[in-house]
């Protein structure tokens, strides 16, 4: 059964940076394509962007495109995601999610079969 754990989240001012890390185990996390989502308070959970099992492929959210980027490596079993030029509205908890594919990823929540505990992610001056 694979296990996923978040770290890296925590309190940053808007325009800052944080690197998010999902850490794997328990199954080869090379089988797997990573997503990315995070939830607000009283608003529902939108996805964020995803990698494929390879790394080769990955997807972003229209809302974080060209400010976050997703990488992955399989040897440390970890998927990193950096965040830069933070906004408030970027402020909720962010969660990783697996789904066993080789190819492609995909933003749909719906498909990913493990997920991590969450981690907390503020923005705000």
């Amino acid at each position: 059964q694979l296990q996923l754990v978040e770290s890296g989240g925590g309190y940053v001012q808007p325009g800052g940076s944080l690197t998010l890390s999902c850490a794997a185990s328990g199954d080869t996390v090379g089988h797997f394509a990573i997503g990315w989502f995070r939830q607000a308070p009283g608003k529902e959970r939108e996805e964020v962007s995803c990698i494929s099992a390879s790394g080769a492929n990955s997807e972003f959210a229209e809302s974080v495109e060209g400010r976050f980027t997703i990488s992955r490596d399989n040897g440390k079993k970890t998927v990193y995601l950096v965040m830069n030029n933070l906004k408030p509205e970027d402020t909720g908890v962010y969660y990783c999610a697996a789904q066993r594919r080789w190819t492609l990823c995909e933003l749909t929540a719906d498909i990913y079969e493990h997920w991590g505990q969450g981690n907390q992610v503020t923005v705000s001056s």
